[in-house]
């Protein structure tokens, strides 16, 4: 994947009619600056309302995605957005002269193209990834739709489809690199619907821009030609319509033996662009439709969110100058040389202690043998706490004092040897008015060597007169 942000070299445009409002309409991709992201504009409106490319003005997912803003819409948008996140392009200014993308053939190639030959561009600053650390899942038992995002360095996508109809079947696709599949195994994959569905979108008001060059009808019932041709007239379809052998209307043929698989990951492309950023993850999805997607797309969101909150609760690195601005300890009783991470919203810290030869205790424990005092350890431990609790203190950590109330569950399971370096644990499990219960672990290379329950009461720090 991509490292930094992207937008396209020149102007572009792509005109024809939309899939289901039939309006003639002509896109125009621009460039756009870093951290744009994508926005459409509606040129055919005064001043050019712009509507986010944002899951939370998702106001419509019938047989499309539709965003909504201060009464400006915009329907189907999936295509152009695939065509964007497939090319991990970032940055980009969609205008529409009308209220839909033109369809082109169904698929997200007509854009994929013209985006490409405008010419993409590398910008300075880094991309702003969802990264999924954790697994997201979103599941509609009675449709038996299941979309779960699972921890990955990269992104990857698996989809699976099954109508229940002889006519389709089930089927499988995936992506697993967008650079080197998306153009040729992904973006030609077009919109389906089966035969049976026609009459009944048409009647809903949707594929008024439907045509057999643009869209597979899957023929899934038994029929015969005359009803072909009466459908046809009811429709308004121009020019004859062949019912065929190939099971796809007018003796039509797919691209891709699973092409109804790979349109379906092509729309959950997407429609997960809507979260905000390009997403760090393995989507696998069964029975994806857009309700569904936007949903997960939510989920995602959210989950991002919330992630950036609690980022945002963690407090840097702590080297050992700021350690010796907030305890009290000098030598040779500091032992804590850095903090690697507090949490203040899960109440946890992590410390670092590098055990050298030269620590004054090994003179004396053992001069033969020299092994780090069981209670250095559970001290160290301690002061990693107190960095905790004062930091939560805010501006108050400088006049308190955390003092040692008890020890209890102590147990060292190994030594420390010089050459160690200790890691330290330690949560915050309880308060009681001013004294505080901790959980602590030590290790040195992912192996536990000492825990214990520390109980530590704060007070005020006195000055000597």
């Amino acid at each position: 994947m991509r490292t930094t942000q992207h937008t396209i070299a020149s102007p572009i445009s792509f005109s024809g009619v939309g899939l289901h409002t039939g309006n003639p309409s002509t896109i125009t991709f621009r460039p756009a600056p870093e951290n744009y992201g994508f926005r459409f504009l509606r040129t055919d409106l005064p001043d050019s309302p712009e509507v986010p490319a944002d899951v939370d003005l998702v106001t419509d997912v019938s047989r499309g995605t539709t965003l909504s803003r201060d009464g400006v819409s915009i329907h189907t948008v999936e295509h152009v957005l695939a065509a964007l996140t497939g090319l991990e392009i970032d940055n980009c200014s969609i205008e529409l002269s009308n209220n839909e993308p033109p369809v082109g053939d169904g698929s997200a190639m007509p854009f994929t193209e013209v985006l490409m030959e405008a010419g993409i561009v590398d910008q300075k600053k880094p991309r702003n990834f969802i990264v999924v650390d954790s697994i997201v899942k979103y599941a509609n038992e009675a449709k038996g739709v299941e979309i779960t995002a699972l921890p990955n360095q990269n992104f990857q996508m698996t989809v699976m489809i099954d109508y229940r109809n002889p006519a389709l079947g089930r089927q499988h696709s995936g992506i697993l690199n967008l650079e080197s599949e998306f153009v040729k195994e992904v973006a030609p994959a077009r919109t389906f619907c089966f035969l049976t569905e026609v009459e009944w979108l048409r009647s809903e008001g949707l594929i008024k821009g439907g045509r057999l060059d643009n869209a597979i009808v899957i023929v899934d019932k038994e029929v015969d030609q005359s009803e072909i041709n009466e459908m046809s007239h009811r429709l308004g379809i121009d020019g004859s319509v062949v019912l065929g052998s190939t099971g796809v209307l007018n003796n039509g043929s797919m691209r891709f033996m699973n092409e109804p698989a790979r349109h379906k990951l092509l729309d959950l492309l997407g429609d997960l662009a809507l979260a905000g950023a390009p997403v760090k993850a393995h989507i696998l999805a069964a029975r994806p439709g857009h309700a569904s997607n936007i949903e997960f797309a939510r989920k995602i969101k959210r989950a991002a969110e919330k992630s950036r909150i609690s980022a945002q609760k963690k407090s840097p690195p702590v080297d050992i100058r700021s350690i010796m601005n907030i305890l009290p300890h000098r030598y040779p009783f500091l032992l804590v040389d850095r903090i690697l991470d507090i949490d203040l919203d899960a109440k946890k810290v992590i410390g670092l202690k590098n055990v050298t030869i030269n620590e004054p205790f090994f003179i004396g424990h053992f001069p033969e043998q020299p092994i780090m005092p069981g209670v250095l350890i559970v001290e160290a431990m301690a002061q990693t706490g107190g960095i905790l609790l004062m930091q939560d203190m805010g501006g108050n950590a400088q006049q308190k004092l955390a003092l040692f109330m008890g020890i209890n569950n102590c147990k060292f399971r190994k030594p420390v040897l010089p050459g160690d370096q200790l890691q330290f644990e330690v949560s915050l499990k309880s308060k009681k008015f001013n004294t505080y219960l901790f959980s602590g672990r030590a290790t040195v290379n992912g192996t536990l060597v000492a825990e214990a329950e520390l109980t530590v009461a704060v007070g005020d720090r006195t000055n000597p007169s």
